[in-house]
């Protein structure tokens, strides 16, 4: 029997063994930092598990792509956050817009490296950057040691754990789908507190 999220992680792992694969890694990276809802984590796995010996190139990859595209973010919020404020509201972003602002008074640096590093909505952090004027230098350089340091740590860990990793990720896909689901959920309602 096929478990729900099984097939999917099945055809991701067929696409991350793509010749193209790189690219498309590329693109997921970048549009995730300032609009696309897909983490990049979803194919930085398994094609660190199709090609091990690539981790490294691949967290880099990862790294850069985001970057440049939580450069976008921050451009949309510098230039443009009077026109795309209607989509945040509709999406259900702009609580956490006012929210990231009020953590960029207060922290700055940190702020952008915990949005880069953690499963927070780093986009949200990269368009509030932009709104609050916050130093690029000091935007870029934080996003590049946060989203550094999570995909070095994804990228290696898959990498440490090799083909048992693998078969325990298969195996225990569903549960780890259903944990992430409720993390999400448990995320936007207390942000939404």
């Amino acid at each position: 029997m096929m478990s729900p999220f099984g097939w999917l992680y099945d055809r991701v792992l067929q696409w991350s063994r793509h010749p193209h694969a790189p690219w498309y890694l590329s693109a997921v990276s970048f549009s995730e930092s300032s609009f696309f809802p897909i983490p990049p984590d979803v194919m930085l796995a398994p094609m660190t598990l199709a090609s091990p010996e690539k981790w490294m190139r691949l967290a880099f990859i990862t790294t850069v792509a985001s970057v440049l595209g939580g450069v976008l973010g921050y451009f949309i919020g510098y230039f443009a956050i009077d026109q795309v404020a209607p989509y945040l509201r509709e999406w259900g972003y702009w609580d956490e817009m006012e929210r990231a602002g009020e953590w960029f008074a207060t922290y700055g640096f940190w702020a952008i490296f915990i949005a880069g590093f953690s499963p927070i909505p780093y986009k949200v952090f990269t368009i509030a950057a932009g709104a609050a004027m916050m130093v690029l230098p000091v935007f870029v350089f934080a996003s590049v040691v946060g989203r550094g340091a999570r995909y070095l740590m994804v990228a290696g860990a898959v990498r440490w754990g090799g083909a048992p990793f693998e078969a325990a990720i298969r195996r225990n896909v569903d549960r780890l789908a259903l944990v992430t689901i409720v993390v999400v959920v448990l995320l936007v309602v207390y942000l939404k507190m």
